[in-house]
Parts: structure tokens; C-alpha cells; sequence
């Protein structure tokens, strides 16, 4: 047990490299988004995040979003827990039966103008878990989506640039 304990401390960590907190790109693209959705909407971009049935991948880039290298708060984007409250509804992974009426209850409290954005390959089509017994289909079989942003899972930047052409 020691010589595990030993190897596990004398290894580098498997993680990837932080983000500079200074990246141009970054900035330069949360602040054209943020202009964007004040030139749109007159004001902030408000997103409400709903996990469909995901494996949690995607959701751990959404909430990268808020850590302090994306920060997207600083921006004026804003994740908010109701979706009476909600712009965006960014949607995750295929929707399992159980959560079919649960999403389309959800679409269906949210105020006009409001946008569905598809988060990651299984929100498109299931993705991994296409065909399986509990699993109603992609995102758009049951509510409207105006925008997919494809990966497994999509990187911060990527969300970040799905929501800018969303504005746009």
C-alpha cells in the first residue's frame, strides 16, 4: 500500500495545462459575445443548463465556463437556475424517456425569444447511446434546437463560439 501511495505522489498530474488567464482569444471572444446579446436582446445573455441524461462530460466544460480562467460572469453571461428566467437553454446529452416531459416542460417555461442549443455529439442523434431502451432520441426529437455545437465534449472556447453564432 506504501508503494502505492509513494507512486502516486511522485507522478505528474494528468491533467491538461491550465488556460492563460490572460489569452487574447478568450477575451476577445467572451467580450464580442457579450456584445452581441446586448445588441440582441438589450441586455445579458441568460443560460440555463439542463442535463438530459448525459455521462456529465459536457457539463463539466459548461461549468469550466464559470471557473477563473473563462469567468464567464465577467462577460455578462449568466447561468440561472429557472427557466423563466432563461435566454438559452443549453441541453446535454441524448434524452432519456424519463426526461423527455421533464425537458419539454422546460422549453415550454421559458420566455420568447429563447434558443436550444445542443451540447455535445449525444445531444445530436444519443450519440453512444443511440438505440438503447431508455433513451428517447437526440435533443431534437423532442423540443426545437436552433443550434448543435459538436464534440465529446465540446471545448469552452467551442461553447463560448456556438453561443456568439447563435447571436449572430
Amino acid at each position: 500500500m506504501r508503494r502505492l501511495l509513494f507512486e502516486g505522489l511522485s507522478r505528474k498530474a494528468l491533467t491538461e495545462p491550465p488556460p492563460r488567464i490572460d489569452d487574447p482569444e478568450t477575451a476577445a471572444l467572451a467580450a464580442t459575445l457579450d456584445a452581441a446579446a446586448r445588441k440582441r436582446l438589450g441586455r445579458s445573455l441568460s443560460i440555463r443548463e439542463v442535463d438530459a441524461g448525459s455521462c456529465n462530460g459536457c457539463e463539466l466544460e459548461i461549468h469550466a465556463l464559470g471557473n477563473a480562467f473563462y469567468d464567464l460572469e465577467r462577460f455578462g453571461l449568466h447561468i440561472v437556475a429557472s427557466p423563466r428566467h432563461a435566454d438559452v437553454l443549453m441541453v446535454t446529452g441524448p434524452v432519456t424517456k424519463n426526461m423527455r416531459e421533464a425537458l419539454q416542460r422546460t422549453y415550454d417555461a421559458t420566455p420568447a425569444p429563447k434558443w436550444v442549443v445542443a451540447v455535445g455529439d449525444c445531444a445530436l442523434n444519443g450519440g453512444l447511446f443511440a438505440g438503447s431502451y431508455a433513451v428517447a432520441g437526440g435533443v431534437g426529437a423532442v423540443v426545437p434546437v436552433d443550434l448543435h455545437i459538436p464534440g465529446c465534449p465540446p471545448t469552452p472556447t467551442a461553447l463560448l463560439k456556438g453561443l456568439l453564432t447563435l447571436l449572430g
